[in-house]
C-alpha cells in the first residue's frame, strides 16, 4: 500500500505541472504577450542583420540546416517540441532570432520572451553547432516561409 501511495504522489508532482501548461493553438508565442518586444534583439552576438529580398540560396542552405538541426523539435504550423514557427519573422527581430539559435541558454535566462517561451513549453532550446553564416542562412528559410503565406 505505501509503494501505490508512493506511486500517486510522484505522478501527481509529474503531471500536475503540465495541467496549467498552454495548449497547442492556443496563442502561445503569438506576439501578444507583454513579454514580446518586437524590436528587441535578443542577447546574443548578432546587433545587426540588413534585410533585403530573400536570397534563395541563402534559403536553400538554411532549409537544408533546419531539416537536420531543427525540425526534430520544431514544425512551422504545430507545436511538437518547441513552438510552432509560422509567423516568427513577423513576431521577432531578425536578430532576436538568430541570437535565439545561437545562444538558447542565456537568452532563456535573461531574454523576457525567451524566458516566457521557456515558461510555455518547460524545454530548453539547446545549442546546434551552427555558425553565425549557418543561423543567417535559418533566417532566410524562415523569412522564405512566412513569405509565402502572403
Amino acid at each position: 500500500m505505501k509503494f501505490i501511495k508512493q506511486i500517486i504522489t510522484i505522478t501527481i508532482i509529474v503531471i500536475l505541472p503540465f495541467t496549467f501548461c498552454k495548449k497547442e493553438g492556443d496563442g502561445a508565442d503569438s506576439g501578444t504577450s507583454s513579454a514580446v518586444d518586437v524590436n528587441s534583439k535578443g542577447i546574443g552576438p548578432v546587433t545587426k542583420v540588413d534585410l533585403g529580398e530573400i536570397d534563395q540560396a541563402k534559403a536553400a542552405k538554411g532549409k537544408q540546416h533546419f531539416d537536420t538541426k531543427c525540425s526534430a523539435c520544431h514544425k512551422f504550423e504545430e507545436k511538437v517540441v518547441g513552438p510552432p514557427l509560422a509567423g516568427v519573422t513577423e513576431r521577432r527581430s531578425p536578430e532576436w532570432i538568430m541570437n535565439m539559435i545561437l545562444n538558447p541558454v542565456e537568452m532563456t535566462q535573461k531574454d523576457p520572451a525567451a524566458m516566457e517561451l521557456y515558461a510555455t513549453y518547460l524545454v530548453q532550446m539547446t545549442f546546434q553547432n551552427v555558425s553565425q553564416d549557418e543561423t543567417r542562412e535559418i533566417l532566410e528559410y524562415f523569412r522564405q516561409m512566412d513569405n509565402k503565406k502572403k
